[in-house]
């Protein structure tokens, strides 16, 4: 035999019966059986939760918008038609099937946007069948809402429930069978234990040899030890097979997949050595060809133009809202210290292309490009008017009318001064990836409290981090949320000087 078995895994080439965790003996069968029980539980809980939330949407429009007392009987039927929608968009899409494998995100998505599915299938019921003169625009709108809120929730609940199942390991999500360098496999297999996947047993490649000996297959690849090595896989009963392919077995994989096909798993291939980068990498369409996508534009044209429409209308808002306190800020500026009310800093913008951006002045000097010298705590430079300024956030206010003409975002990635933005790129590889959306007046990292001083690499990596994490999870609800948190937060205050 050339393949050995993990030796931390099964030594025989048998499955173990039974496996022991917290002194208790346990069939795997047994704990894998729960993920469908969980799954069960969660579908009967959301039909029931959307039925209740569908009648008493209806009646309590009814009660407190009408006044008046409908038939109790009146919208059950209705309240289980959208229940029963609901369940087999749901089914159907393979939402509980597979949420305990997907992301809290993408499993939110799926529920809301299942909604939408419902609706349009329930409208189109009601219109077929003649009922929907009973049924007021009002009435399907709160039921809609109702609806969505109910199944956001009860999949965030039994979101956690699996999650923290699959963490004591009471659920496996999958089991796997892995091929490839056991050093290999081992890394792989402490990385999908995280999620519940568990490595049942683990082989070398197989050996391959040049089989010249049949013409009609000349230079064919062969492997003595596939035979073996697809029975000793059998009994296993395996979810999926990975196969950690190197450099030089890179042309002998299809044929060891092929030989695979024959059990009933999905098989999949790693690139050995390259698992960081394929945690990244997404599978698309390139035209006629399909390629491996590692990093994405932050924003479709679509979402760019809603981003821009807030940010326009808020920037808008803004400047009629606080003009007020732009002409007292202004006057208080002029009296407290000489200089100007406003002033203008160079930083680097979307694309890394430079421009001005303005603020208050809040400082006794307007430096700038490489004379720039970051604000420190107890700073004598800020003057006393603006160290509230600072403080308060006031000072960034002027940045709406860089809002306005289309350089700068209501939230994103602060700019840094240009020097900064020099130093720091040497030091960190995907620095500038940052400015892939327009800089922002408020931010992620800024709620988070990575505002002020980057004296450290620490301090600037940590702001990185939730820069692009913005930029990857970007959403509208995001920026309103940000927002929110920059006036009511007390984090978004701090190292504010």
């Amino acid at each position: 035999m050339s393949y050995a078995s993990f030796p931390n895994l099964m030594a025989s080439t048998k499955p173990p019966a039974l496996s022991v965790e917290g002194g208790t003996a346990r069939s795997p069968r047994v704990r894998r059986g729960r993920v469908a029980v969980l799954s069960i539980l969660a579908a009967a809980t959301e039909f029931l939760f959307v039925a209740v939330a569908s009648y008493f949407a209806a009646v309590d429009y009814h009660r407190l918008v009408l006044t008046d007392s409908p038939d109790p009987s009146k919208y059950i039927p209705e309240s289980l038609l959208i229940s029963t929608l609901n369940l087999l968009v749901s089914i159907g899409l393979g939402h509980y099937s597979w949420f305990h494998m997907q992301p809290r995100h993408l499993v939110l998505w799926n529920g809301a946007s299942g909604i939408f599915l419902v609706f349009s299938c329930f409208l189109s019921t009601i219109f077929l069948l003649e009922i929907s003169k009973d049924y007021s625009r009002a009435i399907v709108t709160i039921q809609a809402v109702s609806v969505s809120l109910v199944v956001l929730c009860t999949r965030t609940v039994w979101f956690s429930l699996v999650q923290r199942a699959i963490a004591s390991g009471m659920v496996e999500a999958r089991r796997i069978i892995l091929i490839g360098d056991l050093g290999l496999c081992s890394q792989f297999s402490a990385r999908a234990m995280a999620t519940g996947i568990r490595t049942i047993r683990s082989f070398d490649f197989p050996t391959v040899r040049s089989c010249s000996s049949a013409p009609e297959l000349p230079n064919a690849q062969v492997f003595p030890d596939t035979r073996q090595l697809v029975t000793d896989c059998r009994p296993l009963r395996a979810d999926d097979v990975v196969i950690l392919v190197s450099q030089q077995d890179v042309p002998s994989v299809l044929s060891l997949a092929g030989a695979l096909s024959e059990l009933p798993v999905d098989v999949h291939v790693v690139p050995a050595g390259s698992i960081d980068l394929m945690a990244m990498t997404r599978v698309t369409h390139f035209g006629n060809m399909v390629v491996m996508r590692i990093f994405k534009s932050p924003l479709t044209p679509f979402k760019r133009a809603i981003k821009r429409a807030f940010d326009v209308a808020a920037a808008m808002a803004g400047l009629i809202l606080l003009s007020p306190l732009f002409i007292i800020v202004s006057v208080a500026i002029k009296l407290d210290s000489p200089g100007p009310v406003l002033f203008g800093q160079t930083r680097h913008g979307y694309n890394n292309e430079p421009f001005r951006v303005l603020k208050f002045r809040s400082m006794t000097v307007m430096e700038d490009g490489d004379n720039f010298k970051p604000v420190a705590r107890h700073d004598p430079r800020v003057t006393r008017l603006g160290h509230f300024l600072r403080r308060t956030n006031i000072d960034e206010l002027p940045q709406l009318f860089n809002v306005l003409v289309g350089d700068m975002s209501i939230v994103g990635p602060r700019p840094h001064a240009t020097s900064q933005n020099e130093m720091f790129a040497e030091l960190i590889s995907s620095f500038f990836r940052r400015h892939n959306l327009r800089p922002g007046i408020t931010g992620w990292a800024q709620i988070n409290g990575y505002r002020g001083d980057t004296d450290t690499f620490e301090k600037m990596r940590c702001r990185v981090e939730h820069d692009l994490y913005y930029l990857d999870n970007w959403s509208l609800l995001l920026d309103i949320k940000i927002v929110f948190m920059t006036i009511f937060s007390r984090r978004a205050y701090w190292n504010a000087y």
